[in-house]
């Protein structure tokens, strides 16, 4: 058949990268029948975001769901390969998780417990992201680096007001300096916030992906599992 064809080819061509960095001495699980089943569409993605991820937010969140190989993040990459070829729904799931235990050893408890460990470690680096941010942008009661731009530049610009108001005569020069610091300041808070908007849109998509995948994986896989 034509999706047999194709499957072998995406399989192939997956094993080929994968198991070079896999242990010689890995072990081996027997594939369990695969039931014929109707065939459903992949889990929908993230709805598109408003500010389209940087690249290096991209390859930041990349390198956090770098696995070694027997993670879930490797077998969701199997799945997407295995999907080229034309399979969907349980079959792809099934198919996809009988291969990826032939070749890792992994049980299913394991693949899921893997999915939850990297839903928190992307929970865990937001987390850090939006306290760097708020660091940088003067809004941490007690930040815990180096005051950022942004929070420097809101406190120049309180004590230029503050000088305005006092020293009539140097009014002049006093103002130009406070338009100067306020466009910086603008300027400075627009890239905080771009930076922030990127990072979030690359998060929430990993993490909606990586909860599509597992949601996907636990309902159809725990089914057969408990047959």
């Amino acid at each position: 058949m034509a999706i047999l064809d194709n499957l072998t080819k995406a399989a192939k061509g997956f094993f080929v990268e994968e198991v070079a960095a896999a242990p010689a001495g890995a072990a081996t699980a027997s594939p369990q029948p695969v039931p014929p089943t109707p065939a459903a569409p992949l889990p929908a993605g993230p709805a598109p975001l408003g500010t389209p991820p940087e690249q290096r937010h991209l390859d930041h969140i990349a390198s956090l769901l770098a696995g070694d190989g027997k993670d879930f993040g490797t077998y969701t990459r199997m799945v997407k390969s295995m999907a080229g070829s034309g399979l969907t729904g349980q079959l792809l799931y099934q198919t996809a998780f009988n291969a990826f235990a032939a070749l890792t050893g992994t049980d299913l408890p394991t693949l899921l417990s893997s999915a939850q460990s990297l839903e928190q470690k992307l929970a865990d680096d937001r987390a850090k992201v939006q306290a760097r941010h708020r660091d940088k942008v003067g809004e941490s009661p007690n930040p815990q680096g180096p005051t950022g731009a942004v929070a420097l530049l809101t406190l120049q610009e309180t004590r230029l007001q503050t000088a305005v108001a006092d020293l009539t005569k140097q009014l002049a020069e006093k103002s130009q300096q406070l338009q100067a610091t306020q466009e910086q300041l603008q300027a400075e808070r627009q890239k905080a916030q771009s930076a922030l908007a990127s990072y979030e849109a690359a998060s929430a998509a990993a993490t909606a992906e990586l909860q599509a995948h597992r949601q996907a994986t636990q309902s159809f896989l725990t089914q057969t599992s408990s047959r």
